[in-house]
């Protein structure tokens, strides 16, 4: 800083404030200010003003994986809506483990978040002692769930499978499973479980047997999970009509095996799966999905987030449902 009000000719008052109160400090003088920072490559320390003030500028953004590129959309979407207001993410992964989900939320308070976006609903004990206590705004997100910890801004993977279920017997199906993964373990998927249970609930609700649902194999889906699957699934139930996968991820894995065994998709099985992947729609035969806009829930949890941070800020918890819709492509035929 006093090279920088050196080289600008002013003080280092004039410095400070030309950074943290650009509006108290004239134009011409922010502008020398500003191209003696650029000249010396100084990038300010903010810590000591964010012990006193509580504005670190920070929003802290907990996601269960940064290879799924709706989880990517999400941040996208949500630094997007921040970029103008000058806050800025943090952002940690869990890999669907609740016990890495504590050790990175103590790792993100011990920063000083401003506010929290916390990835589903389900957190152990411990987290949601530390989110309660937190004393920021916490948004859950990607999930609808009854009894939230402070706002939600999602969609109901119950639906999800609900609606998967529906099209396929709408189709005239009658023998239908499902892939996803196992509950077993520390190591879960629970977004996923929920499409599966929403799935069984409407096939019991149709009548229909859920013997051909199969949980198999540890999050993050993949497309060689979705292989393996698949692969169990016709094994123990060959006479399977259709099959939804809660990732588009398995979707397309179950497709590259049904090829391999010789299983035409869609002519002897269909195929749903969920996520609206880039993937699904390039592959053959494109793949029928159902589709959450998972950039608009970033960018509504972002526009939330600066309500929520502004001097008029409501603190009232908030409900927000982005939906969800069916895109049909060719891998669902008609019984």
């Amino acid at each position: 800083m006093r090279d920088v009000s050196q080289l600008a000719g002013v003080s280092r008052m004039t410095v400070s404030r030309a950074i943290s109160d650009p509006e108290l400090v004239l134009p011409a003088t922010r502008e020398k200010v500003a191209k003696a920072i650029a000249a010396l490559g100084y990038v300010p320390d903010r810590t000591a003003g964010s012990l006193s003030s509580r504005k670190t500028g920070f929003i802290a953004l907990m996601l269960p994986t940064l290879t799924n590129a709706n989880f990517a959309a999400v941040a996208h979407g949500l630094t997007e809506a921040l970029r103008d207001a000058n806050f800025h993410l943090l952002i940690a992964y869990t890999e669907y483990d609740m016990v890495e989900e504590e050790r990175q939320l103590r790792n993100l308070l011990a920063r000083r978040p401003e506010a929290i976006v916390m990835t589903g609903a389900t957190h152990s004990p411990a987290a949601s002692k530390l989110l309660l206590a937190a004393d920021v705004p916490i948004i859950e997100i990607a999930d609808l769930p009854s009894r939230p910890i402070g706002h939600v801004i999602g969609f109901s993977n119950h639906e999800v499978g609900r609606t998967a279920a529906r099209y396929l017997i709408d189709k005239g199906h009658t023998r239908i499973g499902a892939i996803g993964g196992t509950v077993e373990g520390e190591v879960r998927d629970h977004r996923g479980e929920e499409r599966m249970r929403g799935f069984e609930d409407e096939l019991r609700l149709a009548g229909l047997s859920a013997d051909a649902v199969l949980r198999y194999g540890e999050a993050p889906l993949s497309y060689d999970h979705g292989a393996a699957a698949i692969a169990r699934l016709l094994k123990k139930s060959p006479d399977c009509q259709a099959v939804f996968a809660v990732s588009d991820l398995s979707a397309v894995g179950a497709m590259m095996q049904c090829q391999r065994m010789g299983v035409s998709i869609p002519d002897q099985l269909s195929l749903i799966g969920f996520g609206d992947f880039e993937i699904g729609r390039i592959v053959d035969p494109p793949l029928t999905t159902i589709h959450v806009d998972f950039n608009e829930l970033g960018r509504r949890t972002g526009a939330t987030l600066l309500a929520l941070l502004g001097e008029d800020g409501d603190a009232r918890p908030g409900r927000v449902d982005v939906g969800l819709s069916v895109v049909e492509r060719e891998s669902v035929s008609k019984a």
